[in-house]
Order: structure tokens, then sequence, then C-alpha cells
């Protein structure tokens, strides 16, 4: 079975309930995919890292970032595979609000003017966090090349951030698991 297989395999059986949830966007929805679950365990966050570092690789991307919380797991994955593999690569978060102390940074990490930049993310149903973050980057200067999340809902997401002029791979789609 190959990392991608492997991947789905342990989303399929550690993220995916069956219930009655509301998701961040106020929609009701009768499963539920938490990420957290993938990407806080060694066995997903490994293989989630690797096939993300891979998409960095091919497309030459400088820094790879996205809003906190979803990302904060990927970001850190995706940054040790590159060291493993002998590559630099820089990460950055991006809060959900400007700190009020320091720097007052929307953004952290060393995030440049003009990086070539991969936006992660865990599950994304209308991207409107994800969206915010990414304008945001655009804001600080930076070229977002593409967004990458683990599975997509299909609930406008791709719809939403295609209409604001950002380029999207899913790793899956919930249609990918049967839902």
């Amino acid at each position: 079975m190959d990392k991608r297989e492997k991947l789905k395999e342990i989303i399929k059986q550690d993220a995916l309930k069956f219930g009655d949830f509301v998701l961040a966007s106020g929609k009701r929805s009768n499963y539920y995919l938490n990420g957290k679950m993938v990407t806080l365990s060694s066995k997903g966050l490994i293989l989630a890292g690797e096939l993300i570092y891979d998409i960095c690789r091919e497309l030459e991307i400088d820094a790879v970032g996205g809003p906190t919380l979803g990302a904060d797991p990927i970001i850190g994955a995706v940054l040790a595979v590159a060291g493993l593999k002998g590559k630099h690569l820089d990460g950055f978060i991006v809060r959900k609000e400007t700190k009020d102390h320091g720097t007052k940074s929307l953004i952290e990490g060393p995030l440049e003017e003009g990086d070539r930049v991969l936006m992660v993310e865990d599950v994304v149903t209308t991207a409107g966090t994800w969206i915010k973050a990414a304008n945001a980057v655009k804001e600080h200067g930076a070229d977002i090349v593409t967004m990458v999340c683990l599975v997509d809902r299909e609930s406008g997401a791709a719809e939403n951030l295609r209409r604001e002029g950002y380029d999207f791979k899913p790793l899956f789609f919930k249609s990918d698991f049967g839902v």
C-alpha cells in the first residue's frame, strides 16, 4: 500500500465519525472529519508531511503555512521531512487575531515578501478561515502558489477559494470515503 492509500485508511479509521455535528462553518452534518485525530498521531502526521513535502518540492516552495490550529502540526511535519531530506523550507502560522503585545504580528515565522508559499489545512468546509489567513499572507507580500488540505468536505471550499483566485489541491475529498 502506498503512502496515499495508507493515509486514506488512517483518515477513514481515526478521523471519520458519524452522528449529529455542528461544523465551524455553522452548518450541521451527519458526519465529522476530525483532522486532528490524524495530524496529532505519528502514523498519520508523517504520511501527511511526506505527501505535502513532495508537492512543495515539485512546486519549488519557499515556505509552508496556514491558519492555526489545523495547519500547525502539518507545518511541523512538512518542515521535519524537508530537514531530513537536507532541504531548506520555512514555516509560518497565521493567528486568528493580531496579538496585542510584542511585534503585534498576525503571521508568526520567517515568511518573507516574495516567498513562494504552499498553504495547508487539515479539513476544509467553506474555507472562510483559510481565505482570511491567505489574504493576510498576500498582504504580507508572499505569493501563494497553491493550497493543500487533507480532506475537502465538498461544501463550497473549492468554489470559494477559486473565486478568490487561489489554486486548491486537496489530498482527498469526502466522497473518497463514501460519504
